[in-house]
């Protein structure tokens, strides 16, 4: 059996708005933890001037490559094995003709640890061509308190499986983006309480 989200199936469509006009201008997206691929697919479904390329930790790549094959877009990559803590990313460089100009990511920060979170920031950096854009979905906390008691319920419910994870602080997410070169452009209100940040390297 294909794993199944009922999350990604809900939030694709109201982040696939958005991503029509951040990824206007782009043409090869790197998309960090893919999970089950309801993201990838439906995406790259939707928005053919991409080419995206799906990634994930070892233990999920089979799920992934089944719900692509099944698919069958020419749009999609063969999903990449890629830890964020594993650093260099088996990626092009930045200034390679063969860069990504666009990254996303999904619910994914509050998973890992902050160590996690500063690496896949130094991949970033390392990886998405200048003028390039990253998209980053999830919860976050700002000025140091939780949005609603439901996401305060949902980073406890998340620390109790594992202390290093939880929703970030967006100051601090926003300056480690900061410190790679990237401009917030947008910060977008989605539903379940959560956001889509949308930056652009200079």
């Amino acid at each position: 059996m294909i794993p199944f989200s009922a999350a990604a199936e809900n939030n694709k469509t109201p982040i696939l708005e958005i991503l029509k006009d951040a990824f206007a201008g782009s043409s090869r997206v790197l998309e960090i933890a893919s999970g089950t691929g309801q993201h990838a697919v439906h995406f790259a479904k939707n928005l053919p001037h991409l080419v995206w390329q799906p990634s994930d930790l070892p233990e999920h790549l089979a799920g992934l490559e089944q719900r692509i094959v099944e698919t069958d877009l020419d749009n999609i990559g063969e999903p990449l094995e890629l830890d964020v803590l594993d650093l260099p990313w088996p990626t092009p460089d930045r200034e390679a003709d063969d860069a990504f100009d666009a990254i996303y990511t999904s619910n994914s920060l509050h998973i890992v640890s902050w160590e996690g979170v500063e690496a896949f920031f130094e991949g970033v950096g390392e990886t998405l061509a200048v003028g390039g854009t990253l998209a980053i979905y999830g919860a976050f906390k700002y000025g140091g308190a939780f949005t609603t008691p439901s996401n305060e319920a949902f980073d406890q419910s998340l620390r109790k499986k594992d202390p290093k994870s939880g929703l970030r602080d967006f100051e601090k997410v926003d300056a480690l983006a900061r410190a790679i070169g990237l401009t917030l452009l947008s910060d977008h209100a989605m539903p379940a309480n959560n956001q889509l940040l949308i930056y652009r390297r200079g």
